[in-house]
């Protein structure tokens, strides 16, 4: 396919990148007028010249931009039968795909939560009542359709499903290995709250009587057999207000940590504290490649804190180059309008990078924590998803937690949705 237009930019080549090359369709773009005019293959004028030849569509000029625009006017609107974004009145399904895979808004809107993130009732496809659908791949869909109508089959036949399970270790284990002051305070906050249930509790699990209610390790073993592109991302900072892991220099920890990396593929966990301090970043990367006697290049963020551009650029820096965050803690659904990696886009420096993006679609506490939901419920949530990645195909990821899997009175009978989500996919996507 070639596509004129009047300037190859960065954004443009990432956009288009995108919509045709990460989906099997070749292109090429030119500002050669004749040459594209002279053409043979399918021809798109994506520009606001009429040349007489191929398809022409008026571009809304985002993709030619080289900085932010914090007054750009955005709206819902309709093309060729869909939902869309308008910015500045003008319908473009390529600035509508740009603006929501660089994420565009979060540079732009201001407001954060109390741990800093960007929330998901700030977002575009939730007022738009699109979040739970995968907004940009009906915008690849419709665009091919029009644009390309003889790549339709290609785009549609080319649709592959990968489930990837993925366990966040926030604290490896209730009261295991947790001695010295921790475990004094620990049982003196349990006095003080009367709480007869967690001491016994943690007397028996002491004491080898019973199995921690955090080890849920096994659970996981067998998850990540059936499904080989499980990924465990372990919290190993310092301990602090929001980090509370065991020490990650204790031999049995890190025992742990190798035996679960012979089964799925561990990544780190950067913790609370490491998004105010590159040494703390750089140490924790470290004490995991200590461990896994490795490099280890794919991470995602501690309470899912992600600033753009700055976390990506710090993660970059330290060679990592896979990044788990893209979700939401508040809602379920597609962050990023996709289900599909995709390259990070630096809007400040107005560069693509080759940072890959894996998005998630559910995190357990979203359904339990923020929305209050009842198990039922959320399958019913879960249940939607899942047909949506189906039907527009990418990566099909979620997050749960060691302890959230545990039979502890908080999560009690919450693994249940873990196995139906498991469930809902057949052996042909478990590679």
């Amino acid at each position: 396919m070639l596509i004129y237009v009047d300037q190859v930019t960065e954004r443009l080549q990432y956009t288009m990148d995108f919509v045709f090359k990460s989906h099997g369709i070749t292109y090429r773009c030119t500002n050669d007028r004749e040459e594209f005019i002279n053409g043979q293959d399918p021809r798109l004028n994506y520009s606001d010249w009429d040349l007489g030849a191929g398809i022409h569509f008026k571009p809304s000029g985002l993709l030619f931009e080289e900085t932010i625009l914090t007054d750009l006017q955005t709206a819902k609107s309709e093309w060729n039968g869909i939902p869309i974004i308008s910015f500045n009145g003008k319908t473009d399904p390529f600035s509508s795909i740009f603006y929501v895979i660089s994420r565009y808004e979060e540079y732009v809107i201001q407001k954060r939560d109390k741990h800093g993130r960007f929330e998901a009732s700030s977002s575009i496809l939730f007022h738009f009542g699109w979040l739970q659908s995968q907004a940009v791949e009906q915008w690849v869909e419709i665009a091919v359709d029009t644009f390309a109508p003889e790549h339709s089959g290609k785009l549609r036949a080319g649709r592959m499903v990968t489930v990837i399970p993925t366990f966040d270790i926030d604290n490896t284990f209730a009261y295991k290995w947790k001695g010295g002051w921790r475990r004094i305070l620990a049982t003196l906050k349990d006095y003080s709250a009367r709480n007869k249930e967690r001491l016994e509790e943690r007397s028996k699990v002491n004491r080898g009587i019973t199995e921690d209610p955090f080890d849920t390790y096994g659970k996981i073993e067998q998850v990540a057999e059936r499904f080989p592109q499980t990924r465990i991302f372990w919290h190993l900072g310092d301990y602090g207000t929001y980090d509370r892991n065991l020490p990650w220099h204790d031999p049995r920890h890190q025992r742990l940590i190798r035996n679960l990396s012979r089964v799925a593929k561990v990544g780190l966990h950067p913790s609370y504290s490491s998004n105010s301090s590159d040494k703390a970043l750089s140490d924790e990367q470290g004490r995991l490649v200590k461990i896994l006697n490795r490099s280890v290049s794919s991470s995602r963020q501690h309470f899912l804190k992600l600033h753009l551009p700055q976390t990506y650029v710090r993660l970059m820096a330290l060679g990592f180059k896979k990044d788990f965050t893209m979700g939401y803690a508040d809602q379920p659904g597609f962050r990023a309008g996709t289900a599909h990696p995709f390259c990070f886009f630096d809007l400040e420096k107005n560069v693509q990078t080759d940072y890959r993006i894996f998005p998630f679609v559910y995190m357990d506490g979203t359904f339990h924590e923020y929305l209050d939901l009842t198990i039922e419920e959320s399958k019913t949530v879960v249940s939607g998803l899942a047909n949506e990645v189906t039907r527009y195909g990418g990566i099909f990821s979620f997050i749960w937690h060691n302890e959230t899997i545990g039979n502890t009175p908080k999560w009690k009978g919450w693994s249940e949705l873990l196995d139906y989500t498991l469930a809902l996919f057949p052996d042909e996507f478990t590679e």
